[in-house]
C-alpha cells in the first residue's frame, strides 16, 4: 500500500471501475428495493443540500446490495420549466438574440441543444460523491415516456372533473410574466413603509376612519374596509359605505373574523384581487363593483363575487383606474398615489416598517398576488386519501412528528393552480376552435376523432405548460413505465423509501401521494425520511447574498482562496457586500480549503444526520473525518505489512474465530455488538448513530487498542506460532468485515483497501459491493468481556493520571496499586505485559493497606487504588500555583457571565446569538475550572 492516503486518485479510479463493471444495476434475484433520487434540476449544480441527501440514499442503497437485494436506485434530472427557461434566455442574450426573435419552435431547440451540452454537470458530480445509480435507466422529465404519462395523469383527470380552468389568484413573476408555485416565492424581512389614510365617510365627507396599508397604490382596487366583528370601537359602523379615495367608488365597512383589531387602526383595506387573505375574505362576503348600499352586505353571496384587477401582467396599472394612474409601473403608482393623498388631506402619517416581502427566486422581483385565469387541480378529493394513507400507517414518516406538518398542510390545501406561462416544459393537452370550446385529449388527432372535427375546423393549442411539480409528481411511478404495466412498475413500486427535506414535504411528497394513490391505486413509497437542511457552522443557511456557500466539490477537491473569493462574489453588485463577503470569507478560510476527498465528506453528513431539523456544518468535522480515513488507512498499512513478512500458508481465516487469545475473542465480541446495533440504526434511519458507532468502533476500540495489542503478541516469545497464526488471520478477519461495515458510508477507501487485503482474504468477485454485509449473531463471551473492561479501566486511569498531571507521554513510570484484591493481583499478573506496553509503566509495585505511600496521583478503579508518585516527573509546588493563578482567573470571569444569563432583562432584549454565545463561553469555562480544580485537588491529596 502507499504510505500516504491520497483521495483523489483511488476515488477516480473506482468509480469508472464501478461504471465499467455495471455492478450499479439490479441483480437478478433477491427482494426488490428501491429508492427513487430527488430528480435535481437540469440546470442545477450540486450543493451542500444535494451532497447531503445523496450520500444518505448511497448509503441505504449499498447497504442493501451488500445484503443481496434486488436493487434499484432510479436517478434522473428535471427539466425545472422556469429555472432552464431563464438560462437559455439569458445565453442567448448574450448573443443578442431576445426569445421574442424566434418562434415557440426554434426556442425550444434552443433549449434541448443546451440540455445536450451542458444539462448533466450535476450528474457527473453525484458520481464524484460516490453515488451508485443505476445511470442505464437514467430520465428526464422531459423523455416521451415520461411525457406520455404527464399527457395521460391530465387528461385523466380532466375527464374526472379533477382538473378546470378558472380565473383565480395566484403569485405572478411580473418579470417573467407567469405564475410561479410558494416554492418558487422567498419571503425575506426587508425596511419599508406603513401609510396610515383616511376613508373618508360616504354620507359625511368631514367623518372618516384610517386603514393602515404597506401598499397604498392598490388602494384603486379596494372593494371594502374589514373590522373585527368584536372590537368596540367599530362594530357600531359594520355595513355603512365609504368614500373611496382618489376614485369615484364607494365601498362598505364589513366584519370578519380574520381582521387582527392590534394591527394599525384596527381598520383593514380589502383588495380580493391583490391579496390572497383579502380574496378570501372578499369571497365570504361576496364583493362586487356594484355594490352601494348596506342591504346588499348582509345578503352577499359567493356567487356575486367579482374582485376589482388593477394591475396588467407586468405589474402595471390598467384600465380599470382612472386616466391619471393608467401604465404607470406598480411603485410609480405608488408615489402619485400617496401624493395624490398628502395634496387631499387624506394621509395622516407615515411611518416605517419591518415586513416580510415575497420575491421570486429566479427574478428576485417582488410577487404579486394576480387574479387570471389558470388551469387548476381539484386537490381536496385527491387529498383525503392521502391523508389517511398515513393515518393507517401504509406510509411511515421518519422521525414520525412530520407526520403532523403533512396532515395540517393536506388539511388546508386549496387547488393547485398548474399552468405556467412558459414555452419549456409539458405543454397543456388542451385544444381550442374559434369559439373558444376546450378540448382535452393525449393529442390533436385523438381530438378531431373523439369529436368528430374535420381538418377544415381550425383548432389551437393551449399556449401554456404545466407546472414542473405536475410532472416530478409521476416520478415514482413514470420512471418504472406508467401508464404501461411493465416488469419494473409490478417489481419496485411502491419503492422502499423517499429521502427528501422537509422544506418540500408539501410540493412534492403529498403530491406524489395524491398521484400514486390516484393512478396506481397504491403509495409511492413505505417510508419517507425527512431531513434538515444544511446550514453553515453558525446556524444560518447558506445563501448566495450571505457568501457562505459551500460547494461539496469544492471540498472533496480543495480550492486555494483567490478562486474562493471569486466563485463567492461573483455576479454580485453591491460593493459593500462584496467586501464583507471577502473578508469574512479570508477570515474563515486564510489559506482557502483543503482537499478532504469524498469519503470524509459523507462520513460527516452520516455523522450530522441526528433527527434535528436542521444541520450545522462545521469544518472541523470534515477535518476530524478525514483524519479517521487517514487512520484506518494506516490501521489497513500496517496490518498488510506486518503479513508480508509472515508465512502466508499459515495464515487460516477459518481459524479466526478459534482464537482462544482474550484480545481476538474480546474484538470479535465488539464487532458483533456493533453490527447489532448497526442493524436497528439502519431500521430508523439514524445514519448519525451508525456514524458514531463505527468511529468508536474502530479508533478506539480497533486501532487504540486492538492493533496495539496484535503488535505486543507477533512481537513476543510468550505466544506460540500456533497462536500467533490465529491472532493474525483474526486480525485480518476483522479489518475485512471493518471494510465491509464502513463501505456504505465511505466506499472509495474501503473498496481501496479491500483491493489491497484481497489477497489475505478468501473473497472473490470484482468488489467489495459484490460481497456479502456482515451478520450479527448470537455471540457471548462473558470473561473476555470482563477482563478487557478490567484491562481498558486500569489502563484508563492511569492515562487520566498522565494527563492531568501533565506528564509527557515519553516517560515510562513507576506505578502503585494499593487496596488490591487476588483477583486484581492475578489479572495483572496475567496481563502485565500489556497493561506497562499500554499505559507506558516500566514497573509496578504492590502495597498493603497500610504501607505508607509517597506523594503521589491518586485514581480509583472500583476499591484499587492506582498512585503514581510525583516525585520527579513534576515540581508540585510550581504547578500547585500553575493551578491556583488558572483558577483565579478563570472564577470572576465564570461569575460575571453566570449573573448575566440569569438576568431576566439580559436574556429578553440581547440578540439570540449573542446570548448562545454567552452561554457557550460560560460552558467552555466551567469545564476548564472543573478540570483545574481537580486537577488541583489531586496534588493537595498526592501530599
Amino acid at each position: 500500500m502507499e504510505k500516504v492516503y491520497h483521495p483523489k486518485q483511488i476515488e477516480q479510479h473506482w468509480y469508472s471501475q464501478w461504471e465499467s463493471l455495471g455492478i450499479f444495476a439490479p441483480q437478478t434475484e433477491g427482494t426488490p428495493y428501491c429508492i427513487m433520487i430527488p430528480p435535481p434540476n437540469v440546470t442545477g449544480m450540486l450543493h451542500m443540500g444535494h451532497a447531503f441527501q445523496i450520500s444518505l440514499m448511497d448509503c441505504l442503497i449499498r447497504h442493501r446490495r451488500m445484503h443481496g437485494d434486488r436493487v434499484l436506485w432510479q436517478v434522473g434530472t428535471d427539466h425545472a420549466g422556469i429555472a432552464t427557461q431563464m438560462v437559455v434566455e439569458r445565453r442567448l442574450e448574450g448573443r443578442g438574440v431576445q426569445r421574442s426573435d424566434l418562434s415557440r419552435k426554434q426556442f425550444v431547440q434552443k433549449v434541448w441543444e443546451w440540455k445536450e451540452q451542458s444539462g448533466g454537470q450535476i450528474t457527473q458530480q453525484l458520481r464524484r460523491l460516490g453515488a451508485s445509480p443505476d445511470w442505464s435507466r437514467e430520465c428526464f422529465t422531459m423523455d416521451e415516456n415520461l411525457s406520455n404519462a404527464v399527457r395521460e395523469a391530465f387528461v385523466s383527470l380532466y375527464r374526472k372533473g379533477l382538473i378546470y380552468k378558472g380565473k383565480r389568484l395566484v403569485n405572478w413573476d411580473p418579470v417573467l410574466q407567469t405564475a410561479v408555485s410558494d416554492l418558487e416565492v422567498v419571503s425575506e424581512e426587508e425596511a419599508a413603509k406603513l401609510w396610515h389614510i383616511r376613508y373618508p365617510f360616504a354620507d359625511q365627507p368631514e367623518e372618516f376612519i384610517t386603514v393602515a396599508t404597506t401598499r397604498p397604490e392598490t388602494l384603486l382596487g379596494d372593494m371594502a374596509v374589514a373590522v373585527h366583528p368584536d372590537d368596540t370601537r367599530y362594530n357600531h359602523l359594520i355595513g355603512h359605505l365609504l368614500s373611496l379615495p382618489l376614485t369615484k367608488r364607494s365601498i362598505p365597512i364589513i366584519a370578519d373574523n380574520h381582521v387582527d383589531p392590534e394591527f394599525g387602526s384596527g381598520c383593514v383595506k380589502i383588495t380580493p384581487a391583490h391579496d390572497f387573505n383579502d380574496y378570501d375574505i372578499g369571497k365570504r362576503h361576496g364583493l362586487h363593483p356594484a355594490q352601494q348600499n348596506a342591504d346588499l352586505i348582509e345578503i352577499g353571496d359567493e356567487r356575486d363575487f367579482a374582485p376589482i384587477n388593477i394591475f396588467d401582467k407586468q405589474a402595471k396599472m390598467n384600465e380599470q383606474v382612472s386616466k391619471d394612474y393608467q401604465k404607470l409601473d406598480r411603485y410609480d403608482a405608488r408615489k402619485q398615489v400617496v401624493a395624490d393623498l398628502v395634496a387631499l388631506n387624506l394621509l395622516e402619517k407615515e411611518e416605517d416598517y419591518q415586513m416580510h416581502v415575497p420575491r421570486g427566486d429566479r427574478s428576485h422581483t417582488v410577487i404579486e398576488p394576480y387574479l387570471t385565469e389558470q388551469w387548476f387541480v381539484r386537490a381536496k378529493p385527491l387529498a383525503t386519501p392521502a391523508i389517511e394513507a398515513v393515518r393507517n400507517g401504509a406510509m411511515k414518516f421518519i422521525p414520525k412528528h412530520w407526520d403532523k406538518t403533512y396532515f395540517g398542510w393536506l388539511e388546508q390545501i386549496q387547488d393547485w393552480c398548474i399552468s405556467r406561462q412558459l414555452w419549456w416544459g409539458h405543454r397543456i393537452p388542451a385544444w381550442y376552435n374559434d369559439k373558444g370550446d376546450i378540448y382535452v385529449a393525449h393529442s390533436e388527432q385523438e381530438v378531431r376523432q373523439q369529436n368528430q372535427l374535420s381538418d377544415d375546423v381550425a383548432l389551437r393549442q393551449d399556449e401554456d405548460v404545466l407546472d414542473t411539480w405536475f410532472s416530478s409528481a409521476l416520478w415514482p411511478f413514470s420512471t418504472l413505465g406508467w401508464p404501461q404495466q411493465t416488469p419494473e412498475l409490478k417489481t419496485y413500486y411502491p419503492t422502499d423509501i423517499l429521502v427528501t427535506g422537509f422544506d418540500i414535504i408539501f410540493f412534492w411528497v403529498s403530491r406524489m401521494v395524491m398521484m400514486g394513490l390516484e393512478f396506481t391505486n397504491d403509495i409511492p413509497f413505505k417510508q419517507v425520511y425527512v431531513h434538515g437542511l444544511v446550514r453553515d457552522a453558525k446556524g444560518q443557511k447558506m445563501s448566495k447574498s450571505k457568501g457562505n456557500i459551500l460547494d461539496p466539490i469544492d471540498l472533496i477537491d480543495g480550492i486555494d482562496l483567490d478562486t474562493l473569493l471569486v466563485k463567492r462574489t461573483a455576479d454580485l453588485m453591491q460593493p459593500q457586500a462584496i467586501e464583507s463577503i471577502k473578508r469574512a470569507t479570508q477570515h474563515d478560510y486564510p489559506h482557502g480549503i483543503k482537499a478532504y476527498g469524498s469519503d470524509a465528506l459523507r462520513f460527516m453528513f452520516m455523522a450530522l444526520a441526528s433527527t434535528g431539523r436542521d444541520i450545522k456544518f462545521d469544518m472541523q468535522r470534515i477535518e476530524g473525518y478525514r483524519n479517521f480515513c487517514n487512520k484506518l488507512w494506516n490501521a489497513a498499512r500496517f496490518t498488510i505489512m506486518l503479513c508480508e513478512s509472515k508465512d502466508r500458508e499459515m495464515i487460516d481465516l477459518s481459524q479466526a474465530s478459534a482464537s482462544t487469545l482474550i484480545i481476538d475473542r474480546w474484538i470479535l465480541l465488539r464487532h458483533n455488538e456493533v453490527l447489532k446495533k448497526i442493524d436497528d440504526y439502519f431500521q430508523t434511519c439514524r445514519f448519525d448513530l451508525i456514524a458514531t458507532v463505527l468511529h468508536e468502533f474502530v479508533w478506539h476500540d480497533f486501532c487504540d487498542w486492538y492493533l496495539e495489542l496484535v503488535k505486543l503478541v507477533q512481537n513476543s516469545d510468550d505466544y506460540n506460532q500456533d497462536s500467533k497464526n490465529k491472532n493474525l488471520a483474526c486480525l485480518i478477519a476483522t479489518l475485512n468485515n471493518i471494510l465491509k461495515t464502513l463501505h456504505p458510508l465511505i466506499p472509495f477507501i474501503t473498496e481501496e483497501i479491500w483491493q489491497q487485503l484481497k489477497p489475505l482474504t478468501a473473497d472473490s468477485g470484482d468488489s467489495i459491493q459484490q460481497q456479502a454485509y456482515p451478520k450479527f449473531s448470537v455471540l457471548k463471551d462473558q470473561e473476555a468481556e470482563q477482563i478487557m473492561r478490567s484491562l481498558q479501566a486500569y489502563v484508563g486511569a492511569v492515562r487520566q493520571l498522565r494527563s492531568e498531571m501533565n506528564i509527557s507521554p515519553a516517560i515510562k513510570i513507576s506505578v502503585l496499586l494499593q487496596g488490591w484484591n487476588q483477583e486484581d493481583k492475578n489479572l495483572f499478573n496475567q496481563y502485565e505485559e500489556i497493561i506497562k506496553l499500554l499505559a507506558k509503566i516500566k514497573k509496578i509495585q504492590w502495597l498493603n493497606a497500610k504501607d505508607p505511600a509517597p506523594p503521589s496521583a491518586t485514581a480509583l478503579v472500583e476499591q484499587l487504588k492506582i498512585l503514581i508518585p510525583l516525585e520527579g516527573l513534576i515540581d508540585v509546588t510550581a504547578e500547585n500555583d500553575r493551578l491556583s493563578r488558572e483558577i483565579s482567573k478563570i472564577e470572576p470571569t465564570l461569575k460575571g457571565l453566570e449573573e448575566r444569563l440569569s438576568n431576566e432583562h439580559f436574556l429578553n432584549n440581547a440578540p439570540t446569538k449573542v446570548v448562545e454565545k454567552q452561554r457557550q463561553q460560560a460552558t467552555r469555562l466551567q469545564s476548564q475550572l472543573d478540570k483545574y480544580t481537580k486537577q488541583l485537588e489531586s496534588l493537595k491529596n498526592s501530599g
